[in-house]
């Protein structure tokens, strides 16, 4: 769990020592977790707690005298809740550990180190959120296989489901096929009892295939029999599914009236694309939508390509326009030759677009058949008409896996590639593994990740400041903090690198520690040189969750003599609206150590106003997308005017920053804003050197 959850940790904790529970929360929130502590003094007041509100863990002192362990299991046992209990001991001995564990506690654990500590409490929190989703994901695909079941109830087409053979459920038009009355007629008889007695061989070796995981065939016709032995010509569809959380085979079957001749020819040509003699878009698309299925169950990989010809529209204009068709069929051809002997499904795709799905195929695989049709294409001329011409391809092949498991990605990516490699000359291919790319990107993000830990333990950081100016005849010198990360070039990193990555790992309330601990200390050294400064600094929303920012800024501001009004903290509106008690609470522990708050890109919001009724900041820094073009837009000049009238009217200053020009200057004199600040004025650096006066 990282700092930035928005939910806190609801910690009961029993232990006899008030000081040791208030050392154990204290080591927490200084680790980064926000914590709503409870201390239960007797098993009645433990049970009451437990009962009425909702309990993440519970931390229990080994050998308290208050309330046993075994007691405390008791209690929790009997609410039926599934919270873990975890008991801290002085020492770790054999004795204890098994004592703990075969009573149900699921960690012994010491009370120091507190980094130990805090590993095991975030990993047992990880650990029952994982259990509380997965609950919420079973009730959700109950639901749905609720619906489900209505659905296959009411539906006319006649659906069973079969494992091993076996009925295992089947709808009413099904029964009314096939003349029952009742499911429980057919349950556990096998789907053989169902096919004429010529189609049965071939039908049991279709049923030991679909129980060995091959793919069925899209369709499968036979003769069926009925309850009294009546035989009718049928066509099934086949359908890998789960049934009460068991594999098994779903069945449609429909009678075929006509021919069967007929009937089969009528279906090969809706399935066909008569021009290439391939599957069309609609039947590929079928046999994809199975392949991705397959693949998000975790039990096959498959690869896909999307194969056109390169220089399309200007092999048209040598051929002429009649003969597209036969330009295709002899692409389609070269296709199919290259993938002759492997499990695969050929398509004409699009206009010029052929695709072809290869199923059971891994990385390897994939980037060899890509290979093969290229070679194919390039190998020989191709004879269309009275016109012969060498053709190349541009292929994007797509890895199908548990990471892609979308028709849609599939297709959006194969397309991408497939352009990516024509448009850098074609003849070639380019195959999207979204298992290689996670592994990149996890390096990628790993190594980030380790260098932010690296640069907050051997002072990586360093702050920048801005000069911050005043309108209205102020002469106090002014900083904006920034943080810069040290490159291994010599040159400085800006945040937007790597905020994001930080704020996914939990690093962002280390990061605001930093920033606010090395502006109090600055605004000290400026102080003791007889040059007292204000600092803005940024910190983000993961430092709202608890109060341990605030005591830690009350500790710096000690430490250093700093008095608390030169330090400003600025807060965005956007995180402000979205964890709103958070910041409140946190204004007014800012407060108490007499630190000011700014708002910073205020009036972006659809009703930024309104924030101001539940938090009065002490600035109101404006949205830089109205000082972008202030000069230009008459409406940003108005709506800069209101803000600043506004503040003006409850005793809150007004600041716009990224002021790039004279002219924009000259409008914000008029406005009544307060401060200014922006690379026109003063660009930001490692120094403090303005004159303010």
């Amino acid at each position: 769990m990282s700092k930035s959850q928005e939910n806190a940790l609801r910690l009961m904790i029993v232990d006899d020592s008030p000081e040791a529970a208030e050392a154990i929360v204290s080591s927490l929130r200084n680790g980064g977790i926000a914590v709503r502590p409870l201390r239960p003094a007797s098993e009645e007041e433990f049970a009451t707690m437990v009962g009425a509100q909702q309990v993440d863990i519970v931390l229990v002192q080994h050998g308290s005298a208050g309330l046993p362990l075994k007691a405390v299991l008791q209690q929790i046992a009997a609410t039926g809740k599934d919270i873990p209990v975890l008991v801290v001991a002085d020492s770790i001995e054999h004795d204890i550990y098994v004592e703990a564990r075969t009573a149900g506690a699921r960690a012994l654990l010491p009370r120091e180190p507190a980094s130990l500590l805090l590993a095991v409490i975030r990993d047992a929190w990880a650990d029952l959120d994982a259990r509380r989703a997965q609950r919420r994901l079973e009730a959700r695909l109950r639901e749905t296989e609720r619906r489900c079941d209505a659905l296959i109830d009411s539906s006319r087409d006649p659906i069973a489901y079969v494992h091993e053979g076996m009925h295992i459920r089947a709808n009413q038009a099904y029964l009314e096929m096939f003349g029952y009355d009742d499911f429980e007629d057919i349950e556990g008889m096998s789907l053989l009892d169902m096919v004429a007695p010529q189609h049965v061989e071939g039908f049991r070796q279709l049923l030991k295939a679909l129980a060995q995981d091959e793919a069925p065939p899209p369709r499968h016709e036979l003769q069926a029999r009925d309850i009294d032995g009546n035989v009718f010509p049928a066509a099934m569809e086949f359908v890998q599914a789960q049934y009460e959380g068991e594999p098994c085979v779903q069945v449609v079957i429909r009678r075929q009236e006509l021919d069967p001749e007929l009937a089969h020819e009528i279906e090969e040509l809706r399935q066909r694309d008569q021009a290439t003699g391939l599957y069309n878009r609609a039947t590929f698309l079928h046999a994809l939508e199975g392949a991705v299925d397959t693949a998000a169950q975790g039990s096959a990989r498959h690869g896909m390509l999307l194969v056109e010809p390169d220089h399309y529209q200007h092999l048209l204009a040598d051929i002429g326009l009649d003969s597209a068709d036969n330009l295709l069929a002899a692409a389609a051809n070269r296709l199919t030759a290259a993938a002759e002997g492997l499990d695969t499904v050929a398509a004409r795709f699009g206009e010029h677009t052929l695709a072809l799905l290869v199923r059971n195929s891994d990385h390897e695989g994939t980037e060899a058949v890509a290979n093969r049709v290229l070679a194919a294409f390039a190998a020989d001329l191709f004879e269309i008409g009275s016109r012969s011409s060498v053709i190349t391809a541009s292929i994007g092949a797509v890895q199908v896996g548990e990471k892609i498991a979308s028709v849609n990605q599939v297709l959006a990516k194969a397309t991408g590639a497939m352009a990516s490699a024509s448009a850098t000359g074609g003849n070639r291919f380019e195959l999207f593994d979204p298992s290689a790319v996670d592994r990149a990107e996890e390096e990628h993000i790993q190594a980030w990740v380790t260098r932010l830990r690296d640069a907050l333990d051997h002072e990586g950081f360093v702050l920048h400041y801005q000069p911050v100016i005043s309108l209205q005849s102020d002469t106090g010198a002014v900083y904006e903090a920034f943080l810069r990360l040290h490159a291994a070039d010599g040159e400085l990193i800006k945040p937007l690198s790597f905020l994001q990555i930080a704020e996914e790992h939990g690093l962002l309330w280390e990061i605001d520690r930093y920033v606010v601990g090395r502006a109090i200390a600055v605004i000290g050294e400026r102080i003791r040189a007889n040059k007292p400064t204000t600092l803005l600094v940024k910190v983000s929303q993961a430092s709202l969750a608890d109060d341990s920012l605030p005591r830690y800024i009350g500790e710096q501001l000690l430490a250093h003599g700093v008095p608390g009004e030169y330090l400003v903290i600025e807060l965005a509106e956007a995180k402000v609206f979205t964890h709103l008690k958070a910041a409140q609470e946190f204004a007014a522990a800012a407060a108490r150590l007499d630190c000011r708050i700014a708002l910073e890109n205020f009036g972006a919001g659809l009703d930024s106003f309104q924030l101001l009724a539940h938090l009065k900041p002490n600035m109101l820094k404006i949205d830089p997308g109205f000082i972008e073009d202030l000069t230009g837009n008459a409406d940003n000049q108005q709506r800069v005017r209101e803000i600043a009238a506004k503040a003006r009217e409850l005793g809150i200053q007004t600041m716009a920053d990224y002021v790039s020009d004279a002219a924009s200057m000259s409008v914000l004199f008029g406005t009544g804003v307060d401060y200014v600040s922006g690379n026109f004025l003063a660009p930001s650096g490692p120094d403090m050197s303005y004159d303010f006066e």
